[in-house]
């Protein structure tokens, strides 16, 4: 095997989510994605397209009428004045993660570098690598539990010689999301550096600020057509379409006929009935995504309190996202992260992710941390989980 494959790192969120797995007592909270089931119409959807027999391939792209949906989607989240998003800028892919992994694939060679924001989910650092590129990362820096840029050193990262740099945002695991004038320097810095841009805006609706649109602030309402930005989306969150593998990505119309040959390489095709669910929900977007988001909100605004009165827990309020990140601040009692949601796997049947998951060798002021995915139909399992991590801080012995 190539020595970037070896490399890799078996997921710390698998590794807890295994430790737990076939344990009911175990209240569940490591995966991102809500344990609420895709409403029933989509699901519908998708079950008429297989009753009518559509089981072949379609085309690389996706299927026409898809493409133009989202094109009409992703220009209506747009402010008055951005540049439309045309279907001829769109791909339909087999889930956000694969929509990400083509654009890697489209743009890294070997030896190329990619600059990386982290905290980060831990495939858009795997990624790069296994293309072998060389990656760097430049960290948010929490500050009283609230995760911040450092801009300058952002773009001092960013040189004529990076191929590519990787931006979450609304982030997972921090919930911190760019501000506009953060977006319009970062956009404007590797138009002179020639640099490309990935941003992961999957979590682009699951945004909690007030805004006139629904929406996080998007590099899609800043830049040109032509600029080097490709946009990954997933049908996932905001849908409630985690199982279903469908997501888009959307980039310069030059590079469109080349994300088809190669998607050919890789899936060949979304499934078609999958598609016709994702026109389902996008034609009722106005009514599926505003309920997620105000229910998610409901979820953040019920759990962040009580974990910020609980004793031994730093943790401020997300803009956006579906986590809570959050320190257990007595490093000298808990240590690394990866071993502690174990223990709390066993020793309080709490699964929680564990923040060394997204972050590479990561400082001192950033060990400790845990993500909390708080996407739950029921508001009680938040609370109860809340309880037990408090008993569990309790029946910790004293600092020596």
């Amino acid at each position: 095997m190539r020595q970037a494959v070896l490399n890799l790192e078996e997921s710390m969120i698998r590794q807890v989510a295994n430790a737990g797995m076939g344990r009911p007592d175990v209240l569940k909270f490591w995966f991102g994605e809500s344990d609420e089931v895709t409403p029933a119409f989509i699901r519908e959807a998708a079950a008429a397209s297989l009753r009518q027999g559509e089981t072949f391939y379609a085309h690389n792209l996706g299927l026409p009428e898809l493409r133009e949906a989202i094109a009409g989607y992703t220009s209506g989240l747009r402010a008055t004045g951005a540049s439309k998003v045309g279907a001829d800028r769109i791909a339909v892919t087999s889930g956000g993660v694969n929509a990400l992994m083509l654009a890697v694939q489209a743009l890294v060679d070997a030896g190329d570098e990619v600059v990386v924001l982290t905290p980060v989910w831990p495939n858009l650092i795997a990624q790069p690598a296994i293309m072998g590129a060389s990656v760097t990362c430049v960290s948010l820096r929490p500050v009283d539990g609230q995760w911040q840029l450092d801009l300058a050193e952002l773009l001092t990262a960013v040189t004529p010689a990076c191929k590519l740099l990787i931006l979450n945002a609304p982030n997972n695991p921090t919930g911190w999301t760019l501000s506009r004038a953060e977006q319009e320097a970062i956009l404007s810095h590797c138009r002179s550096t020639g640099t490309w841009i990935l941003a992961d805006e999957v979590y682009e609706r699951l945004y909690f600020e007030p805004t006139a649109l629904g929406a996080a602030p998007s590099f899609l309402d800043l830049a040109h057509d032509k600029d080097r930005l490709m946009v990954a989306h997933s049908f996932s969150k905001s849908f409630l379409m985690t199982g279903w593998r469908l997501g888009w990505l959307v980039m310069p119309a030059s590079a469109t006929p080349h994300l088809g040959k190669l998607i050919e390489f890789n899936t060949s095709c979304a499934p078609v009935f999958v598609q016709r669910a994702a026109l389902a929900a996008i034609a009722a977007a106005a009514e599926v995504t505003p309920a997620v988001v105000g229910h998610l909100k409901n979820c953040r605004d019920k759990l962040i309190p009580l974990l910020q009165q609980t004793d031994g827990v730093q943790v401020a309020m997300p803009k956006g996202g579906m986590y809570a990140f959050f320190r257990l601040e007595d490093q000298n009692r808990f240590g690394d992260s990866l071993a502690t949601a174990k223990r709390l796997v066993v020793e309080a049947g709490l699964g929680l992710a564990p923040g060394n998951a997204f972050m590479v060798n990561p400082t001192p002021e950033a060990q400790g941390w845990l993500r909390w995915c708080f996407a739950s139909q029921d508001l009680g399992r938040l609370e109860q989980g809340v309880k037990r991590l408090q008993g569990w801080l309790q029946r910790q012995p004293a600092r020596l």
